[in-house]
């Protein structure tokens, strides 16, 4: 067995450095052309049943207006029951035929059961399964309380929300062979301090999907979106707090952000269902962000010598000193690369 290893050792660099010049370039010559054929014969959503959890505000909500601009009947989930009913109503009025509101907490596997449930007792079909539901509660690890309840309910939403809700759905999907998309991060890659479960459960999203999609091969087609920064809650800093409550934190929000731009939400959106109608596997928005994963895989040291310079402050220091913190209120560019929709600390309620 060894020898086969010290073969292997030997072996697999020079393959892999062969395939690089001879046959990705035929390859990506390939899936250009697949590209160009999807982005001129898309999926017509018109009539289709789309399913799209956390769709109270955000990228799920927007997700909401572009799915009803191009006809789809939608089925709105979320725990904000009178913020939804106002989605849909405007979801109507750009297009779609028919949208439900369904109040639902995707942490808890009865009401993700229940919301495709509904789903199907109202239209009948299930063509798009939108897992978009997530929360996020920062903190460095070892500041963490010791029951690590905010971690758990972490896992619960991000994750095991979107486990649940496919498992309910994937048999109706399989019958439409339809699609689904999941709302992973560019997070699950560049590993921000403060943010090591949000991180973790988005690459565990990563991996599901990529290993559902070998499993149902062509029967259902799987879009993983990794969003950057995009203006949201979660941009405007909205966090879950120890007690279980959501407060906004715009403070921890800047140390973490710092100066990067804040990409649309309304754009941000776009790109995510027209990736879905071409049946992409991956889409990052704004596309740039996707060199941030290059950065990390070939510079991981100064990556994280950059996390470290401009994200925490000195041990024992709070976090207004991070170096991220002080460059946004000494040069203002908070009112250039953040959106105005997120520089006030207002945020949904109901």
């Amino acid at each position: 067995m060894d020898l086969i290893h010290k073969f292997l050792n030997l072996v697999a660099p020079s393959f892999t450095f062969f395939s690089l010049f001879f046959i990705l370039p035929p390859f990506y010559l390939f899936k250009s052309f697949l590209f160009i054929l999807r982005s001129v014969f898309p999926e017509n959503l018109a009539g289709k049943v789309v399913l799209i959890t956390g769709a109270s505000s955000g990228i799920g909500e927007h997700l909401a207006y572009e799915y009803g601009k191009r006809g789809a009947r939608l089925a709105l989930a979320a725990r904000r029951e009178k913020s939804l009913h106002d989605i849909a109503d405007r979801a109507r009025d750009l297009g779609s035929p028919d949208v439900i509101v369904i109040r639902a907490d995707v942490s808890k596997v009865n009401d993700c059961r229940r919301l495709v449930d509904e789903t199907m007792d109202h239209f009948g079909r299930l063509d798009h399964l939108v897992n978009n539901a997530g929360i996020n509660s920062p903190c460095l690890f070892e500041d963490a309380p010791p029951d690590m309840a905010n971690f758990r309910t972490i896992m619960d939403t991000n994750f095991w929300g979107s486990v649940y809700s496919t498992r309910f759905a994937l048999p109706h999907l399989k019958n439409s062979n339809g699609k689904i998309v999941v709302l992973s991060s560019a997070a699950s890659w560049m590993n921000d301090p403060r943010y090591s479960v949000y991180s973790a459960s988005k690459a565990a999203l990563t991996a599901f999907f990529d290993t559902l999609r070998i499993e149902l091969g062509s029967d259902v087609t799987i879009t993983v979106a990794s969003p950057g920064y995009i203006e949201s809650e979660l941009t405007t800093g909205k966090y879950l707090e120890e007690d279980g409550n959501f407060q906004v934190h715009q403070d921890i929000r800047d140390v973490q952000i710092g100066p990067v731009p804040v990409a649309s939400v309304s754009g941000c959106a776009e790109a995510i269902v027209k990736s879905a109608r071409r049946g992409d596997r991956y889409v990052t928005q704004p596309s740039w962000f996707r060199m941030t994963y290059l950065w990390k895989m070939l510079f991981p040291e100064l990556v994280d010598l950059g996390y470290r310079l401009f994200t925490l402050a000195r041990p024992g220091g709070p976090h207004q000193e991070a170096l991220n913190k002080k460059i946004l209120d000494l040069t203002g560019l908070k009112n250039v690369v953040y959106p105005s929709s997120i520089q006030s600390p207002e945020i949904k309620t109901d």
